[in-house]
């Protein structure tokens, strides 16, 4: 590096910076360097760089789910999160490693400078998993729960409120929420539902659920309707629960929406290409991703974050 600054006639701190891609050198400069550079074999060594630093400018994204043929990676979530840190991470000059907790925490992982985790696990049993690591960390999930971590999600209570008023306006007075309220976001879902219901003297019926897929909801559903069968609107969780139940709505013979009204949350593809489309709760996964990246590089580099709520809104389909 120093002969390079002696040959383009500048400080070794600006051969430093230019190749770095540092805003605080001119961009003719930084232009004139990298050509330099180049003419004479010189590449920027990131691993010195980074053990200078004593940083390794690598964030790990933790992915709380176990994929199964129903609930795969390539949905919203985590897709659309993932795409948010990402594109701010990178941008940024920092690296994204992306796994699971199915193996522990990996020595790729024990290097990473950051942590972001997707989801806080039933009981936040991930969430205390992955603190134990003890690497400054970002958190997916129910803001309400965690007064001492920082946590960035949507506004669960609103969209639960949101699809109790839908329900009223329509005059539906036997609902059902679908959900393991054992995951702080479905218990945020259940408490705005159950609030907004509870004002019109009515109360949601919580069958237990056993998984976040379509046919958990299916499943849940044909259970419901042997012991409930007046139900008359069902908001479910997520919208693959939702699916489920519209699933076993219809192979009981009852009809969506004109028997029950049936709303999902996630508003995904998926649920609006469904036959009939489904109305859903929007929540905004790539926004919600480029905050968690700010927030974790923050925390990184000693600087304040707080957790942080997005708004969510219901858009009304067809059920």
């Amino acid at each position: 590096m120093a002969d390079l600054a002696r040959i383009a006639g500048v400080s070794a701190i600006t051969i430093s910076r230019a190749l770095a891609g540092s805003p605080l050198v001119n961009p003719d400069t930084a232009a004139r360097i990298k050509q330099v550079a180049q003419q004479h074999g010189y590449a920027f060594n990131v691993s010195a760089r980074n053990l200078r630093l004593r940083r390794s400018m690598t964030v790990a994204v933790v992915v709380e789910m176990k994929p199964t043929v129903e609930r795969q990676m390539s949905g919203p979530y985590p897709l659309d999160l993932l795409g948010g840190i990402t594109q701010e991470l990178t941008s940024t000059g920092y690296s994204v490693l992306l796994t699971s907790l199915q193996g522990g925490a990996l020595p790729n992982v024990q290097a990473a400078d950051g942590v972001i985790l997707l989801g806080q696990g039933a009981h936040e049993d991930a969430m205390h998993e992955v603190q134990n690591w003890g690497r400054p960390m970002v958190v997916w999930g129910a803001v309400s729960r965690h007064e001492t971590q920082v946590v960035v999600g949507s506004d669960n209570r609103r969209g639960g409120a949101l699809a109790a008023e839908r329900f009223i306006a329509l005059g539906r007075s036997r609902p059902v929420f679908l959900g393991d309220p054992a995951h702080g976001e479905f218990a945020e879902r259940l408490e705005g539902f159950s609030q907004a219901l509870s004002r019109h003297g009515i109360a949601p019926l919580t069958p237990m659920v056993s998984s976040f897929t379509v046919g958990a909801g299916a499943e849940a559903v044909h259970a419901l309707l042997q012991k409930h069968p007046q139900v008359d609107a069902l908001f479910a969780a997520s919208d693959l629960l939702a699916i489920g139940a519209i699933r076993a709505l219809i192979e009981r013979g009852r009809r969506v929406p004109e028997d029950i009204s049936v709303i999902g949350y996630d508003d995904t593809p998926l649920g609006a290409t469904y036959v009939p489309p489904l109305s859903s709760v929007h929540q905004n996964f790539i926004d919600a991703g480029v905050l968690l990246a700010r927030k974790v590089r923050a925390l990184i580099e000693g600087e304040p974050a707080t957790s942080e709520t997005l708004p969510t809104h219901l858009v009304l389909r067809a059920t």
